[in-house]
C-alpha cells in the first residue's frame, strides 16, 4: 500500500549527544570511548557501552564526518629530504606505526615532505582550507613555524618530539635524556676513560636532551665535560663519518663513542675502520634507536631502544583525542614520554 511505510524508516538514529545524555557524560567522552582511548576510566567506560548498547547506537562514520565537515584524513609531515626519509629507519619506522593505527581508525594517511619555503607556504594555505582533520609532525627543529600555524589556525595536531621543554603542542616522545644518560654509564661502567659524542643538529631539543644525558653521565662520574670531545652532526650517515673524523683529529686517545643516532654510529664505524681502530677492542660505540642498522652492524651495535613505531601509533591516538575533543580543550595538553632501554651488543 502506498501509505504504509518499511519497517524502520521514519524512526530517527539515536545520536552521539542522545549516548552521552544517557551515560551521564560529554559528547567527547563518548567519542573517546568509541574510538577506543585508553584515557577514560573503567566506570566511564562501562557507563557509555551500557548507553550505547541500550539505545542501539551505531557509529557512522560517513555521516560523522560529513555533519562535523570532517574529511577523514590525517596529513604526516616530515620536513625532510627524501635522501633521509628513505636512508633513515626511524621515519619508515614512525610511518608504519602511523598507517596501522589510521588504518584501524578507518582514516586516510596523506604523507607529506617539506622540502622548500615554497613547499610549505602551499601546504600552510592547504591547512587553512580544513582539507585534513589533523597533522602528526615528525623531525622538528626549533625554528619551525607550522607548529604555531597549526595552533593559529586550531588545527589539532601531535609532534613526534618537542621543540622545547616548554611545548606547547602535544606531543610524543622517549626519554632521550634518560636514555643517553643510560648509554654513556655503560661505557663508563665497562672501563672507557676517554668517552666522545656525536650529537644531532643542536636546533633539535632530541639533540639537546641526548647532549644533556652525555654530560650528566661525566658528571656523575666525577668526570670534567671536555668541549673537544663534543661534536655536532645532523643525524645523517656523512654527519656521523664528519664528526669521527674530527673527534679523532682532537682526542686520538678516546676510546669510546656515544653517537645519538645508530645510522651517525654507522658512519663513525667505518671511520674507526679506516683508521684501523677495532670495535670495541679500542673503541667502544653505542647508538641511539636500536634500528635494523644496530642490529645488522659488524659488531653488532649497543643501542638505545626506543619504540619508534609505538610512538607513531600513539601519536595517532593522541591525534584522534584532540580532533573529538575540540570543543572542549583545557590548558593541560596531551605529552607522553615512552620510556627507553639500553640493549647491548658486541660494539661495547
Amino acid at each position: 500500500m502506498a501509505g504504509t511505510r518499511r519497517r524502520g524508516v521514519g524512526r530517527s538514529r539515536p545520536t552521539l549527544e542522545e549516548v552521552a545524555a544517557r551515560a551521564g557524560v560529554g559528547r567527547g567522552t563518548v567519542s573517546r570511548v568509541i574510538n577506543g582511548s585508553p584515557r577514560v576510566s573503567d566506570r566511564t567506560r562501562t557507563a557509555v557501552e551500557q548507553a550505547v548498547a541500550e539505545l542501539g547506537y551505531v557509529p557512522n562514520r560517513v555521516a560523522r564526518a560529513l555533519a562535523a565537515n570532517r574529511a577523514d584524513a590525517v596529513a604526516l609531515v616530515i620536513p625532510e629530504p627524501e635522501t633521509r626519509l628513505f636512508a633513515e629507519p626511524y621515519f619508515s619506522d614512525i610511518i608504519r606505526g602511523v598507517g596501522a593505527e589510521l588504518a584501524e581508525a578507518d582514516l586516510q594517511l596523506l604523507l607529506t615532505l617539506l622540502r622548500t619555503p615554497k613547499e610549505r607556504q602551499r601546504f600552510a594555505e592547504y591547512l587553512s582550507a580544513h582539507r585534513v582533520d589533523g597533522v602528526l609532525l615528525v623531525s622538528v627543529h626549533a625554528d619551525d613555524p607550522l607548529p604555531d600555524l597549526l595552533e593559529r589556525i586550531e588545527m589539532p595536531a601531535v609532534l613526534s618530539g618537542r621543540r622545547s621543554a616548554h611545548e606547547s603542542v602535544p606531543y610524543v616522545d622517549c626519554d632521550n635524556t634518560g636514555g643517553a644518560q643510560s648509554a654513556v654509564e655503560h661505557l663508563i661502567g665497562r672501563g672507557r676513560a676517554t668517552v666522545a659524542t656525536i650529537t644531532g643538529p643542536l636546533d633539535m631539543y632530541v639533540a639537546q636532551c641526548r647532549l644533556d644525558g652525555y654530560r650528566a653521565a661525566i658528571q656523575a662520574a666525577g668526570q670534567e665535560v671536555d668541549p673537544a670531545l663534543i661534536v655536532a652532526a645532523d643525524f645523517t650517515e656523512e654527519g656521523g663519518r664528519r664528526a669521527m673524523r674530527e673527534l679523532l683529529e682532537r682526542h686520538p686517545d678516546l676510546d669510546a663513542v656515544f653517537a645519538a643516532s645508530d645510522v651517525m654510529a654507522a658512519g663513525a664505524r667505518q671511520v674507526l675502520r679506516e683508521q684501523g681502530l677495532r670495535v670495541p677492542d679500542d673503541v667502544a660505540l653505542v647508538g641511539f634507536e636500536d634500528s635494523a642498522v644496530a642490529r645488522h652492524m659488524d659488531p653488532p651495535l649497543t643501542s638505545v631502544r626506543q619504540t619508534t613505531e609505538e610512538m607513531g601509533r600513539a601519536m595517532v591516538r593522541v591525534l584522534l583525542e584532540e580532533i573529538e575533543s575540540q570543543g572542549e580543550r583545557t590548558s593541560k595538553r596531551p605529552q607522553l614520554v615512552l620510556p627507553t632501554e639500553l640493549v647491548r651488543r658486541g660494539s661495547s
